[in-house]
């Protein structure tokens, strides 16, 4: 019964201790070893850059999403004004047929310039025609005829001789573009 046996010890270390996790709002702080103060600093460094970085993402999404519901209520002022001013741009030609026809009426005249203070006030512009180069952004040219025989000095071709129907501007944007007739 000299059997021997043999009996194998194994050292612990606090290093071998199981790590332990204590949780503190949104972080989680993983504690390898009871007394690593080094690794939870930097542990939490970390997040505090990550939630930091967040912030500062979520604060400019909120600056951006301002921003462009102030351009969206803008566009929306401005596209309804322009829906209306267009409303009004018939009532204009129709006084300025009958001033053609009946230059003297002071009635007219009245209500002619009664409109052009209205739509100065609001920044409705008649857009100039005649005498000027045909330009696609301002003028729609529906009729071109040869240079007239009588002209002193001939038009250059593209240029406007008659308009039709006068075009306006709504501050920078076009209203409605002047019918004109220019030279072949």
């Amino acid at each position: 019964m000299d059997e021997k046996k043999e009996v194998k010890i194994d050292t612990v270390s606090i290093d071998d201790a199981p790590a332990t996790e204590q949780t503190t709002g949104d972080a989680t702080i993983t504690n390898d070893a009871p007394d690593s103060t080094d690794g939870q600093v930097e542990q939490l460094t970390t997040q505090l850059a990550e939630m930091t970085d967040k912030y500062l993402r979520t604060a400019a999404e909120l600056e951006n999403t301002r921003r462009r519901a102030a351009l969206d209520i803008e566009s929306a002022t401005r596209n309804r004004a322009m829906s209306i001013a267009k409303k009004f741009l018939p009532v204009m030609d129709a006084i300025e047929s009958a001033q053609r026809h009946n230059p003297d009426d002071d009635g007219i005249k009245s209500m002619a310039l009664a409109m052009q203070g209205a739509f100065a006030q609001i920044g409705i512009t008649k857009i100039d025609s005649v005498g000027q180069k045909l330009n696609p952004m301002f003028h729609n040219a529906i009729q071109a005829v040869p240079a007239p025989a009588d002209a002193d000095p001939a038009p250059e071709p593209n240029t406007i001789i008659e308009e039709m129907q006068p075009g306006y501007m709504f501050g920078d944007a076009v209203l409605r573009t002047a019918m004109v007739v220019v030279v072949k």
